[in-house]
């Protein structure tokens, strides 16, 4: 879509004022560009929906708190407090999109149409983060509170999860000792996710010597070295990454990117490809990398770039899930425990000794997509829920 809309800045949105529903809440939010910087977005436009969000939570009487992330941003933490000794129920949904090159609906204004709310982010996962603020409004505004409650809007999900990385390793630290769990939205149809896998991914590089492609003998090709690389890669290595899990399905060793040479009349000098292993529970970082060096055993390569987004088990997230599946149920919904192949960012929050799951509205299927959108009544049915644990014993 060519003709993008202007999308919301801090100014036009407070003019605009409150919302007045959940609905609401989500088109304002939807109006934020909030495209990842690393695919394309705006830098500070994460900044600038928090700052919004910080302004209406204020306006609510609910407290608020910007948490530092490393690389200069910022999660913003939304609460509703009892007392200092209270039991803690913590809810996060990440603020930035993927990017919304080819969207045929506009991407930066939410449009209803039926019983579908289209735009960037409805589903993956504003539509989460709009659902846990209104509950948390809704709940700061009734009658007997049993806990404290935050809500987290972490940045960056979508490419590094720095967000989420700074929250599990810093303030997360205060809540554990009083910590129920934490919720993550994502799209699942409100169906509770125990159990998730995780991913480490790296870049490999070969390099060769540049000369003329007129006389090939006086260079080395990175190109050729990585081909013998790679081929070892696929054909011997992939194939025995099987391990399996019940709930979340197979692990898998891929490469995914490869960039190599500057020129057609110079030899390469150097080519990098990205490889992307995703891990089941119960394997470890450390287990993927001693498979790495055996892998590329005899081949001259150098690994950097390493990321991690560790897997989630379903033991450390039995009792939540017990919890959590009563207000569920009293709402009607399913409650079986689910795994997914994919990574979220409560599998940091999991590692770093918090119950946690994963539970939001919308359809996987739904994200990313060119018409992105997310059903009503699942918008609905989230913030009833949300709020319910809120409150329930």
């Amino acid at each position: 879509m060519n003709n993008r809309r202007k999308s919301f800045t801090v100014e036009t949105a407070a003019a605009a004022g409150a919302p007045a529903s959940a609905e609401e809440l989500l088109g304002r939010m939807v109006g934020f560009e909030t495209v990842n910087p690393l695919m394309g977005g705006p830098a500070g436009g994460e900044a600038a929906l928090a700052a919004h969000l910080e302004w209406l939570a204020t306006g609510w009487g609910l407290r608020t708190r910007r948490l530092p992330v490393d690389d200069g941003r910022f999660n913003l933490l939304v609460s509703c407090e009892v007392a200092g000794d209270a039991e803690w129920l913590l809810f996060e949904s990440h603020l930035d999109t993927v990017t919304v090159d080819g969207m045929t609906v506009e991407p930066f204004a939410a449009k209803v149409d039926g019983e579908r709310i289209y735009g960037r982010g409805t589903c993956d996962t504003k539509g989460s983060g709009a659902a846990m603020l209104w509950a948390l409004r809704d709940r700061a505004a009734g009658g007997e509170r049993r806990r404290n409650v935050g809500v987290l809007f972490a940045v960056d999900e979508e490419a590094r999860m720095t967000g989420a990385r700074g929250f599990a390793a810093g303030a997360l630290r205060e809540f554990l000792p009083r910590l129920r769990g934490v919720i993550v939205g994502e799209p699942t149809r409100m169906q509770p996710i125990v159990t998730h896998n995780g991913v480490v991914r790296w870049r490999t590089r070969t390099r060769g010597v540049a000369a003329h492609s007129s006389d090939p003998t006086k260079g080395r090709s990175a190109i050729s070295a990585m081909r013998r690389a790679l081929t070892d890669f696929e054909e011997n290595y992939a194939p025995t990454v099987n391990a399996v899990n019940a709930l979340t399905g197979r692990a898998a060793a891929s490469v995914n990117t490869i960039r190599g040479g500057t020129a057609v009349n110079i030899i390469a000098e150097e080519c990098a490809i990205e490889c992307d292993r995703r891990t089941v529970p119960g394997e470890t970082t450390e287990q993927v990398l001693r498979e790495r060096e055996a892998a590329f055993a005899g081949h001259a390569v150098e690994h950097d770039e390493l990321y991690v987004a560790p897997a989630m088990d379903a033991e450390q997230s039995g009792a939540l899930h017990a919890w959590v599946a009563r207000a569920i149920e009293r709402h009607g919904g399913d409650a079986t425990p689910r795994g997914a192949p994919y990574v979220t960012d409560a599998g940091h929050y999991a590692a770093a000794g918090a119950a946690s799951l994963v539970l939001g509205p919308g359809d996987l299927a739904q994200a990313h997509r060119a018409n992105e959108w997310i059903a009503r009544d699942q918008l609905a049915l989230a913030t009833a829920v949300y709020l319910e644990l809120m409150r329930q014993p």
